[in-house]
């Protein structure tokens, strides 16, 4: 019987089963965002840790040394924000990247997981920065190029942009590009870059923002669900979309077509929908994005999916852009306890490869052997 055990064991593997892990799906955490008696950032990762396992990794827009060490020796990677503030200087001095790779990286590396950093947030509406457009690539090489100069090679460098600054359209998807003339200028230098380095597109995407300019959509449609008229049908490709999520992925995936770097991952920096009123809309997005995630689906033009994805974010706190609607993102309150009824614990993986099945026909035959 050991033997017959073993011959279905290969076979069940030579099939293709295997627990791989899917989209990555993590959170952004930003301590400063708390208004009152914000929780230690050692705290957070224990927390994170012990009971939020859905989350493997972690994004901190505005990073400093104490939050990155208290991630240092745990299983979750981070992805680091160079503020929008250093642009400048790093873009006229190599010395600058290095200045801020001797204090955010080197002390903690590798025994905190930096796997990306951001050069600059959505830094092309940062009223701060003069001429972004011509300072972020030359920003991004010198912060590339000084990883590299101190021995780096596992640690990716991009830019955020958000979707509805940089993408014409979110439908249909087949139509999207980028907006001109940002596409000429830097978008499409940006992605040779990418290309080149074996980097990210890293993008800030909101189904809230659109549906919020236009409510034609169907809310089920916004919130992945299950309803008879929750689908949109692409008219150009008669491709099916049956969430705001997919059809936002598949138009920055076009976009990239059309510039010429379909095959660059994308990482989803920010998503999320706030709780600004009664409704349990927050609570549904979150839920629906973290069942579609989970199911390996990917979508309609890229069946793996987006690389991660970070929901936003961890801890309730009113959104700076948004005071006056006292808007609150946050999946936590700030004193870390529950603010809905959902189960982070779970571990980020599935079985793939449609196994499931195989795997329990495998257990019936030792059964029926023994």
């Amino acid at each position: 019987m050991s033997l017959l055990f073993l011959i279905l064991l290969s076979l069940l593997f030579a099939s293709g089963v295997s627990s791989l892990p899917v989209t990555t799906i993590g959170v952004t955490y930003n301590p400063s965002r708390v208004a009152h008696h914000p929780p230690s950032p050692d705290h957070v990762a224990s927390r994170i840790q012990s009971s939020l396992k859905l989350f493997s990794a972690v994004r901190l827009p505005d990073p400093d040394p104490a939050t990155i060490r208290a991630f240092a020796y745990s299983n979750i990677s981070l992805l680091l924000n160079v503020p929008n503030s250093l642009l400048p200087a790093l873009a006229a001095n190599a010395s600058a990247a290095k200045l801020w790779l001797y204090t955010h990286v080197l002390p903690f590396y590798p025994r905190a997981r930096i796997s990306t950093i951001s050069v600059g947030s959505d830094a092309l509406l940062d009223p701060d920065v003069a001429d972004p457009d011509l300072r972020l690539l030359p920003a991004l090489r010198n912060l590339h190029r000084s990883l590299r100069d101190l021995g780096i090679h596992s640690i990716a460098v991009s830019t955020t942009f958000s979707f509805v600054h940089v993408i014409t359209t979110a439908f249909p998807p087949s139509a999207a590009e980028f907006q001109q003339p940002l596409a000429d200028l830097l978008v499409k230098p940006l992605l040779q870059f990418l290309d080149q380095t074996n980097s990210s597109f890293l993008i800030n995407l909101h189904p809230y923002s659109v549906y919020s300019l236009n409510h034609d959509i169907p809310i089920g449609y916004a919130l992945f669900q299950e309803e008879p008229f929750s689908f949109r049908d692409d008219p150009l490709t008669g491709v099916r979309y049956r969430n705001l999520f997919d059809t936002m992925v598949d138009a920055v995936i076009s976009a990239m077509a059309v510039a010429g770097h379909e095959n660059i991952p994308v990482i989803v920096t920010e998503t999320g929908w706030p709780s600004d009123d009664d409704s349990n809309y927050s609570e549904m997005y979150i839920k629906g994005l973290i069942r579609h995630l989970r199911s390996g689906l990917g979508t309609p033009l890229r069946k793996e999916g987006v690389a991660e994805t970070y929901i936003y974010q961890l801890l309730d706190a009113p959104d700076d852009k948004n005071q006056s609607q006292r808007q609150n993102w946050g999946i936590l309150y700030p004193n870390m306890t529950n603010k809905y009824h959902i189960d982070f614990s779970a571990s980020n993986s599935i079985i793939a490869g449609g196994g499931g099945g195989r795997l329990i026909w495998v257990f019936v035959a030792v059964w029926l052997l023994h």
